[in-house]
């Protein structure tokens, strides 16, 4: 993907799949998607949009224990859900 380029969903979809398998850290997903979400001017369709903002954030923590707000459960749930809405 070229970096000035806006992404498309099948390289979002990417990016929960790098998530859910360990191979992107929650640290690189979150600035990446907050790159576009915050990117004036962005025009998304909906399901780019939901997916983006679940990305968005996912870094954040739960408490002082280490979990995550969102833990792994959840992001296989978003990419199960991602992917049946693209089936739609």
């Amino acid at each position: 993907m070229d970096n000035s380029a806006q992404p498309t969903l099948d390289e979002i979809e990417e990016r929960f799949v790098e998530l859910a398998a360990g191979r992107l850290s929650r640290d690189e997903a979150d600035r990446w998607a907050a790159r576009w979400v915050l990117k004036d001017g962005a025009i998304w369709d909906d399901l780019s949009w939901w997916a983006l903002n679940c990305l968005y954030g996912i870094d954040l923590p739960a408490d002082e224990s280490g979990g995550y707000l969102h833990d792994d459960e959840q992001v296989r749930a978003w990419l199960a859900e991602l992917r049946k809405r693209r089936a739609m």
